[in-house]
């Protein structure tokens, strides 16, 4: 079948396809400029997303950090804490009159009126005065010098170490 086509219906199809062409440059682009912007959006979120990724690895390391501050911080609190009572204990033992017999791997040594001449008369022996102290949880044998501080309790009718209790509070021993 043989179709004659005329000039205006030329013209209107050819129209027609212009128009058409426009309207799809016209869809194309708004399409290109959603693709682009969906592609600039996700680059954004990918790059948010690595930058939380890296405080958060910053932030983890920080805590680390922190956590291992505060432990040591707590063993020397606790160091501290030991140290104090230890002074304390020593202080009360100086204010109370106290006697201190000097122990030398565990035998008696020397008997002084307190720490401060047992600290001299040990230092006289050429005994640096962090290798004694007080008496600890280690066996007396096992330390070079210990301190013993006792006094002259009545009770017993001689002396006894600070460090125990006199009897006259034992309430109820046999």
């Amino acid at each position: 079948m043989i179709r004659i086509v005329t000039a205006a219906r030329l013209r209107r199809m050819s129209e027609s396809t212009e128009q058409a062409s426009a309207r799809v440059r016209e869809i194309q682009g708004q399409a290109d400029a959603a693709n682009s912007r969906h592609v600039r959006e996700a680059w954004n979120l990918l790059a948010r997303a690595e930058s939380a990724e890296s405080d958060a690895a910053i932030l983890r390391e920080i805590i680390l950090h922190l956590e291992d501050a505060l432990e040591a911080a707590r063993a020397d609190a606790s160091e501290q804490g030991d140290q104090a009572r230890a002074l304390r204990k020593e202080l009360d033992v100086q204010q109370s009159g106290a006697l201190v017999l000097l122990l030398h791997y565990g035998e008696p040594h020397s008997i002084h009126a307190n720490h401060a001449d047992a600290h001299a008369y040990t230092a006289t022996h050429g005994v640096p005065v962090d290798t004694w102290g007080p008496r600890s949880e280690r066996p007396a044998a096992d330390v070079n010098w210990v301190s013993v501080p006792f006094i002259r309790d009545e009770a017993v009718k001689g002396f006894r170490s600070v460090e125990v209790r006199s009897p006259e509070s034992w309430e109820g021993a046999a």
